[in-house]
């Protein structure tokens, strides 16, 4: 069955243009990747959620506060390369993230050495102009900034 996940592009326009808050997902897999590496606050969506609300509880776990308040719009759904099915919707709102807290997740690290360690699930989330975040987010994700900059230019 493929896995399904939901997640959230909170954004906000500025004299620069617009800036999306994304996610650098945590784990000694990820520490020492950037570029490509960042994602949409995301998550799986569980037996009987809809996207909507599976997108809200995920932002909720990975950032350590409510969505903003903010007409959620729908932008797309992609197939990673994984073939992880994404939804994002986008979401209006500035937010200090200066104390984010993700919620952890525990593997055996490092491998077969027995022991577990907790690391968080997103080790850091942070605003970036439209560019940079192509540069920071994973390549199938690029269709939520494409989007995004329709519904801005809309506005």
């Amino acid at each position: 069955m493929v896995e399904t996940s939901a997640g959230i592009l909170l954004y906000r326009v500025g004299v620069v243009g617009p800036e999306v808050l994304i996610a650098h997902p945590g784990g000694p897999f990820w520490a020492r990747k950037d570029d490509g590496a960042w994602s949409i606050v995301k998550g799986l969506i569980t037996d009987g959620e809809d996207s909507w609300t599976a997108a809200q509880r995920e932002f909720r776990e990975e950032v350590g506060v409510e969505v903003p308040a903010g007409e959620p719009v729908d932008l797309g759904t992609v197939r990673q390369r994984g073939g992880k099915i994404v939804t994002a919707f986008g979401v209006e709102a500035d937010l200090d993230v200066s104390n984010a807290v993700s919620n952890t997740f525990e593997i055996e690290w490092p491998p077969k050495s027995g022991v577990m360690k907790s690391f968080p699930e997103v080790d850091r989330v942070e605003w970036f102009p439209l560019a940079q975040a192509r540069a920071k987010l994973l390549a199938s994700q690029h269709p939520f900034l494409d989007a995004l900059e329709v519904v801005v230019a809309a506005n």
